[in-house]
């Protein structure tokens, strides 16, 4: 067992008002751990502390083996985590693939055969997402809100990540766009990528997950396998709609 990114005792929150209260877990290599939980739990503070956006205030994050609560979002990057987060944020007036490209601008030349070295990382992404490919020389901000998700995924992913950070991949989104982003989660996970995830649909989540961390109030509450979770009858009425 492989241990990709961990937790232990991580504190964080914004300026006095602390909202995760020493939040332990762990994500192991080629896993999908979801995170589920009511809005204000501390999902999003949890991903922004892993990526550096935010700095704990306590605890430690591990990337693999080495302390990363202490580096900035870039380094993080360069490290091997990349995060999509919640809003998606392209980069509206620049075209579809200048939005993928400067998502591998930390491994690519700065210079000459910048476009050509992103060739194979380009492919990867208009494979996963083929609507991206039809729109590469369209400008972001005219994409839909489903197509703008696929985007901010691929931008993520196009710095070929060790960890990959989801955060609220389906919001906003029209029913028929969360299930192409679902499906487009499957297929990463089945080709192994490491991933935590956020998602608003805790079937969902559930769904897709091989494992589970249920947060309230900044803490996580219950963990265990997806079917573990879903014989929980506590959470099976707080958040599965039963």
């Amino acid at each position: 067992m492989t241990i990709a990114l961990q937790l232990d005792g991580v504190k964080a929150g914004y300026g006095r008002a602390e909202v995760l209260h020493g939040v332990s877990l762990k994500v192991e290599e080629g896993q999908l751990v979801t995170l589920i939980g009511a809005n204000g739990a501390g999902k999003t503070t949890m991903m922004r502390a892993i990526s550096g956006m935010l700095r704990p205030s306590a605890g430690v994050v591990k990337l693999g083996q080495r302390d990363i609560q202490s580096e900035s979002a870039p380094n993080i990057v360069k490290l091997g985590l990349a995060h999509c987060p919640e809003g998606r944020r392209v980069f509206a007036p620049l075209s579809v693939e200048d939005n993928l490209l400067l998502g591998a601008y930390r491994k690519l030349p700065s210079l000459f055969g910048y476009r050509r070295k992103a060739t194979t990382s380009l492919d990867r992404i208009y494979t996963l997402f083929p609507r991206l490919k039809e729109r590469r020389n369209q400008s972001a901000g005219t994409l839909s809100g489903g197509e703008q998700q696929m985007l901010a995924i691929g931008r993520a992913l196009m710095s070929e990540p060790t960890v990959l950070l989801l955060d609220e991949p389906s919001m906003g989104l029209a029913p028929v766009m969360v299930d192409v982003v679902v499906d487009a989660i499957r297929t990463l996970r089945r080709e192994g990528v490491t991933m935590l995830l956020v998602e608003q649909f805790a079937q969902t989540a559930l769904s897709v997950a091989d494992y589970v961390y249920v947060v309230e109030r900044g803490h996580v509450h219950v963990e265990g396998s997806p079917d573990e979770i879903r014989r929980n009858s506590a959470v099976v009425e707080a958040y599965l709609g039963a």
